[in-house]
C-alpha cells in the first residue's frame, strides 16, 4: 500500500516553520549567556533582531499554514490508529497551530510596547523596517509598561506550552513510525 502524503506544499510549510521554531528556541537560549560571557555579550542585539525577524516570518508561513491546512484536507491516519490516538493527535495539532500564532503575535505586541521601540526600529532581517503596532506605540507609558511586561509574561508561558505540545508531535510521530506507520514518510522523509 502506498503512503499517503501530506501535499508537497504543506510539506514545505511544516517544515520551514518547524526550522524557523527550533532556530528562534536556540537564539532564546543563548542570548541570555552574554550576561556573563563577553564573547556572546556582543552578539545579543544582533540575535534578537534575528528572532524577531523570524518570528514575523513563522507567523506569516504559519497562516499560510493554516490557510492550505483548512483548504487541503490532511491524509488520513491509518485505520489501525485508535480513536484516543487520533483525537490526541488532532488537539495536539491544532494546540501547535494556536502557539504557533501566539508566539510571534504576544512577541510583536510586547516589542511594540518595548520602551525603545520608537528610537530602535526592527529591521527585518537588516533590510527593512518591519512596522511596529502603532497602536500599542502610542499608548500611555504606564499602560506600555503593562503591555510590555503582561504580554512578555505570556511569550515566555507559552514557550513551555510549545516545548510540551513539540515533544508530544515527536514523541507521537515517532511511536507510530516505530510501530511500522509511515508518519515521516507522511511528512516527505523517506520513501
Amino acid at each position: 500500500m502506498e503512503t499517503q502524503r501530506y501535499t508537497k506544499i504543506a510539506i514545505l510549510l511544516h517544515w520551514l516553520v518547524a526550522l524557523g521554531i527550533i532556530a528562534n528556541i536556540a537564539l532564546a537560549w543563548i542570548w541570555p549567556l552574554g550576561d556573563h560571557n563577553d564573547a556572546i555579550a556582543a552578539y545579543v542585539r544582533p540575535m534578537i533582531d534575528s528572532h524577531k525577524s523570524i518570528g514575523v516570518t513563522v507567523l506569516g508561513l504559519a497562516i499560510l499554514r493554516l490557510l492550505w491546512r483548512l483548504g487541503h484536507k490532511p491524509p488520513p491516519y491509518p485505520a489501525s490508529y485508535k480513536a484516543w490516538e487520533a483525537t490526541l493527535s488532532h488537539v495536539v495539532h491544532w494546540g501547535l497551530y494556536f502557539v504557533i500564532l501566539a508566539m510571534p503575535i504576544t512577541g510583536w505586541v510586547m516589542d511594540s510596547a518595548w520602551k525603545d521601540a520608537a528610537t530602535h526600529p526592527m529591521l527585518f532581517f537588516g533590510t527593512f523596517e518591519w512596522p511596529r503596532l502603532g497602536f500599542i506605540m502610542n499608548l500611555p507609558h504606564d499602560t506600555k509598561e503593562w503591555v510590555h511586561s503582561t504580554f512578555g509574561a505570556a511569550h515566555g508561558y507559552i514557550a513551555y506550552l510549545v516545548y510540551a505540545l513539540f515533544l508530544m508531535h515527536l514523541g507521537g510521530a515517532l511511536k507510530h513510525q516505530f510501530q511500522g506507520h509511515p508518519e515521516l514518510q507522511r511528512m516527505g522523509i523517506g520513501n
